[in-house]
């Protein structure tokens, strides 16, 4: 059943909506992501083109000779992966207003991978907002107490 959701950048200044006919979504670990994003991977969901509403349209950067990546001149964040003559664009999963309805469903550019990232079930779990230094500087910065 198609779905109507939003999503956008961490400023507000990009925003889309998009009609998404299932839960299947990707992590890209190719060196391109990697660099592009500062990550070891990046999750996509792949659309149609035709599907993709923008309230404004990301800025664009020609990561390669073949493809072309979307993101928001202002905050930085990372929108899209594209291919000009291609009838689907990826749409960042992070920048979706609710990236939870996803689910892996493959790997992409498994060549550049670190397979030490990609279970990490084990490890130590923190909150944000129990972490002391990150809670005091977020009074600080918004005067409440």
């Amino acid at each position: 059943m198609a779905e109507i959701m939003s999503g956008g950048c961490q400023c507000g200044r990009i925003r889309y909506t998009v009609t998404i006919r299932d839960d299947d979504a990707y992590l890209c670990h190719c060196r391109m992501c990697q660099r592009a994003t500062g990550g070891v991977s990046i999750a996509f969901k792949n659309v149609a083109r035709h599907d993709v509403a923008w309230d404004r349209r990301p800025d664009l950067y020609a990561s390669s000779p073949i493809a072309k990546r979307g993101f928001c001149r202002d905050c930085g964040t990372p929108i899209s992966f594209e291919f000009p003559d291609g009838d689907n664009i990826d749409l960042t999963i992070g920048s979706f207003d609710e990236p939870a309805r996803f689910r892996p469903h493959h790997h992409f550019g498994v060549e550049s991978w670190h397979p030490q990232w990609l279970d990490t079930r084990g490890l130590p779990e923190y909150r944000a907002d129990e972490h002391g230094p990150t809670v005091e500087r977020w009074k600080n910065a918004l005067g409440s107490s």
